[in-house]
């Protein structure tokens, strides 16, 4: 591990929940039996500990998608032509992608990331230019990276969180593009998580039975060839990882130093997120799962990040669509806190609920 990566894992603290008894006490305060809110209540508390602030404000959401091409589509894991991957990005780039449709709804914006998209984007308006390389190799001849590759995609992750939070975000949620990213994402949970490739593989874009069991195989043969070593995340990430994964996992561990709460989206997003967890286990105290995928592993992952997902709608798009609907439920919950009037101030008489 190099010396500027050592600086980013060492700069995560785990969060101090000191003020939780305080953020309790105005939460039962609230013109409300105690607990009646449920997880918006939950979800308010854990925002207000993360940045260490009582009465934080409403925060500016940004939703970073980072795009990158993998070597193992020649294998044949995906039901979508490779192509796809940088017409993504121009989709994205124009406000026509789902990610665009639902962050306007929830009111972030996007910011979008080549970090490793093997195609030539000179020129393109709105591109935040990260690229590592174009496209990782093919993991089932050999290693997806090499290990220097895969600590620059983790360090161009963070400085975009460092760009995002610079210019005011204060919730971020992780986004992603890359045709083929499941098998890689599969591969690196298995290694993390320690699980067989079975429990973790699911269909991705769609893919039908024959090609599903070819991928899981593809999987297994990967990891055998690679060798990598299961006790180091890096090692793993950069065998059979993904540009943008690895960027995930960057963005997630500049965000947590920086005390800036992320919502972690879907499968491909989670392998980030081990990974991070991995390199330094304080980061889970800062995050938010957006929602439950419908990807197999998905549920390891959330196991192994010890979170319970915020929505459960079995969406499996990834870009960080379900990451982004979870911010508006989140500040649903600081708008509560924030703005529900107490029963002093309210003049309005407090019950004597039972503790429940």
């Amino acid at each position: 591990m190099n010396e500027d990566l050592k600086r980013l894992v060492e700069s995560v603290e785990p969060v101090s929940f000191d003020n939780m008894d305080e953020i309790q006490a105005h939460l039962d305060n609230l013109t409300k039996p105690k607990g009646s809110l449920g997880r918006l209540e939950e979800l308010a508390a854990r925002y207000c500990s993360i940045t260490g602030q009582m009465r934080p404000r409403l925060p500016h959401k940004s939703v970073l998608v980072f795009a990158g091409d993998h070597g193992v589509t020649e294998e044949g894991v995906s039901a979508f032509p490779k192509d796809v991957t940088f017409q993504m990005v121009k989709n994205f780039l124009e406000g026509g992608a789902g990610i665009n449709v639902l962050a306007r709804h929830v009111g972030a914006d996007v910011k979008v990331i080549d970090i490793g998209v093997d195609h030539d984007f000179q020129g393109l308006p709105g591109l935040i230019h990260m690229k590592v390389a174009r496209g990782t190799k093919n993991m089932a001849k050999g290693p997806a990276m090499t290990v220097q590759e895969a600590e620059e995609a983790i360090l161009n992750g963070a400085k975009a969180a460092d760009m995002a939070i610079d210019q005011g975000a204060r919730l971020l949620a992780t986004g992603e593009m890359g045709i083929g990213n499941t098998t890689p994402a599969s591969a690196v949970t298995a290694l993390v998580c320690h699980r067989e490739p079975d429990e973790v593989t699911g269909r991705g874009t769609g893919i039908d039975t024959d090609s599903f069991h070819r991928k899981i195989q593809l999987i297994k043969n990967a990891i055998e060839i690679n060798a990598p070593d299961t006790q180091d995340p890096l090692d793993c990430l950069s065998r059979v990882g993904g540009f943008e994964i690895a960027a995930i996992s960057g963005m997630i561990l500049r965000a947590c130093g920086r005390k800036v709460p992320v919502v972690v989206d879907g499968f491909i997003s989670g392998a980030g997120a081990v990974v991070a967890k991995a390199l330094c286990p304080a980061v889970s105290d800062y995050l938010f799962a957006g929602h439950q995928s419908v990807e197999i592993g998905h549920r390891v992952q959330m196991e192994y990040l010890g979170l319970r997902p915020i929505l459960d709608l079995d969406m499996r798009l990834g870009e960080g669509t379900g990451a982004v609907l979870a911010m508006g439920i989140i500040e649903a919950g600081l708008k509560i806190y924030l703005e529900m009037a107490t029963f002093d101030g309210a003049q309005v008489s407090p019950g004597n609920e039972a503790d429940i």
